[in-house]
């Protein structure tokens, strides 16, 4: 053999070897979350799922599973550890059940008013807690979106916290919830989201309790006559990556997501407060009765429990009075 046949015949070899090589596959990632198709949560989702994309060059495909598709909010926090899931939108009562101060924000009146709960957002005690959530879960929580201030729907008119007593009240399946109901005296009765719309239909529950875009998107408001503006609690989503997910990733990809998720949410929480301030007249052109509450007798039933382990608190009074300083 010659050695300029040699030679072709190994560069022939090496052409063989590189097309038999696959190129680097995407990685496809799975983002569930528990609401619908028309809330800016699921629009901002699939907005940062495109961006991701685009901005990682094909290496990281996201594809977003919403409505429960992937499991109820306990199941999806689940599947995080699992790693049968990627990425989630969760309520911060539901990281408490992981790491209890994660939950301070879902305390009933423990936030004032959304600037109260932005400097929360942009706060170093915020940055402390998400960083005890991502130590205790192995997770990795990105982002903050704004909820929106939950109000009661009821089949009557509820002014004082008098009226709710015994009153059967959906809550989410998260412990804190139960501060709210135990300040007011009613039965709280945990129900997964996708099957609040049928308890309440059904007379399963007497009443629920979810921000007015919410009450909107899962259609409450046709099964149920009253909605009273008690803003009792300022909720909050967090985004979370799951420790399989984020460990994988390249420095210049975990930067790109923190940015992406980031700014996704701050899209998400400016679609919800512009949506809160235009609802209640919605509600009315649809002959619901919209109530407006003195929250002050709500607020002094409230305050007590705070600080009450007894009562789903689990946070220092040091971090309690850091987020009334804000």
């Amino acid at each position: 053999m010659t050695r300029r046949t040699a030679t072709f015949g190994l560069a022939a070899l090496s052409l063989s070897t590189a097309l038999s090589v696959p190129a680097k596959a995407a990685m496809e990632l799975k983002w569930a979350h528990v609401y619908e198709t028309s809330e800016p949560y699921h629009e901002q989702a699939l907005w940062a799922a495109e961006e991701i994309k685009k901005r990682t060059n094909g290496e990281i495909s996201i594809s977003v599973f919403p409505a429960s598709q992937l499991g109820n909010e306990n199941q999806i926090n689940e599947g995080l550890g699992l790693g049968t899931v990627d990425i989630i939108y969760t309520g911060v009562a539901f990281a408490g059940s992981i790491y209890k101060p994660m939950a301070i924000s879902n305390a009933p009146f423990i936030l004032r008013d959304f600037d109260h709960w932005k400097a929360y957002r942009d706060s170093q005690l915020f940055q402390d807690l998400t960083g005890g959530y991502n130590d205790a879960s192995g997770n990795h929580a990105v982002a903050l979106t704004y909820y929106g201030q939950r109000d009661l729907t009821a089949n009557k008119a509820i002014t004082k916290p008098e009226d709710m007593k015994g009153m059967k009240l959906r809550v989410p399946p998260a412990p804190l919830f139960l501060m709210f109901t135990k300040s007011v005296g009613a039965n709280a009765t945990p129900i997964a989201f996708s099957e609040v719309y049928l308890a309440l239909q059904q007379g399963t529950v007497d009443g629920q309790e979810n921000p007015l875009p919410t009450i909107k998107a899962k259609k409450f408001y046709e099964v149920q006559s009253h909605i009273m503006l008690t803003q009792h609690i300022t909720e909050s989503l967090l985004t979370i990556v799951g420790p399989h997910v984020w460990s994988q990733l390249s420095d210049d990809q975990k930067k790109i997501f923190e940015d992406v998720l980031r700014e996704a949410a701050a899209k998400a929480t400016d679609q919800i407060r512009d949506a809160e301030g235009k609802l209640a007249a919605w509600f009315t052109e649809q002959g619901n009765t919209v109530v407006e509450v003195d929250r002050g007798p709500f607020i002094e039933a409230a305050k007590p429990l705070h600080n009450d382990p007894d009562s789903g608190a689990g946070w220092t009074k040091e971090q309690y009075d850091a987020l009334q300083a804000l």
